[in-house]
């Protein structure tokens, strides 16, 4: 149990949200598009992660922005029909609310998509400070998300700990000083996350209460 700490952050997709599967499409409707039959769903999943212009920058610099248009314009209309909540976060997002956790979240999404996930699984609520890609110089696994999300919360690194799916989140939150969760349903899958020593492993998003002394419901 940990009782020394007073603020968590999460990462949204593939921690808070599934959004898996919207990704996922969105990049073979994208790569299909300009570079046809090439790549299958395990080619992608290794830009679940990285910024749309780190992926799509590496392929080609000058249609990078083109890319990333049409990938947002499939994003965001298929978003209400593949996103959907994990089982287990509603629930300990309203307990670490009210046991008077500050909590944000730090993520490489654009603001205004973070709101339509948030609002499309009744999250919104419970989030004082988000920080989002069109908020920040450079994305995670750099440590400036975080300190803004923690300078908005009035907090420091000591009292905090960053939860994510990816690598990018463990090693920001390293860099940042912070304490770090993975998820054991990243889509990357445990091991991987592992390999980045994180100082906990969520098996369900309740385990949080647990490592935090939170009393459930």
């Amino acid at each position: 149990m940990n009782t020394n700490l007073t603020t968590i952050l999460f990462d949204l997709d593939g921690t808070l949200i599934d959004t898996n599967e919207l990704i996922i499409n969105s990049f073979l409707h994208t790569l299909d598009h300009y570079y046809p039959n090439q790549y299958k769903r395990e080619d992608v999943l290794p830009f679940i992660g990285p910024t749309l212009k780190e992926t799509f920058g590496s392929m080609d610099q000058d249609k990078m922005d083109e890319m990333i248009r049409t990938y947002r314009e499939f994003n965001l209309t298929n978003h209400d029909l593949l996103v959907k909540e994990y089982e287990g976060v509603l629930e300990t997002i309203q307990a670490l609310k009210e046991a008077g956790f500050k909590i944000g979240i730090v993520t490489s999404k654009i603001s205004d998509v973070v709101m339509k996930g948030l609002k499309l699984t009744k999250l919104d609520p419970y989030f004082e400070v988000v920080v989002a890609l069109d908020h920040v110089e450079k994305a995670k696994p750099d440590p400036g998300p975080i300190f803004m999300a923690l300078e908005k919360l009035n907090s420091t690194p000591e009292e905090a700990m960053m939860v994510g799916d990816n690598y990018h989140d463990i090693l920001a939150g390293k860099n940042a000083g912070v304490k770090t969760a993975g998820v054991a349903w990243s889509v990357k899958g445990r091991e991987h996350l592992e390999s980045y020593h994180p100082d906990y492993m969520l098996e369900n998003m309740r385990d949080l209460l647990g490592i935090l002394g939170v009393e459930k419901g």
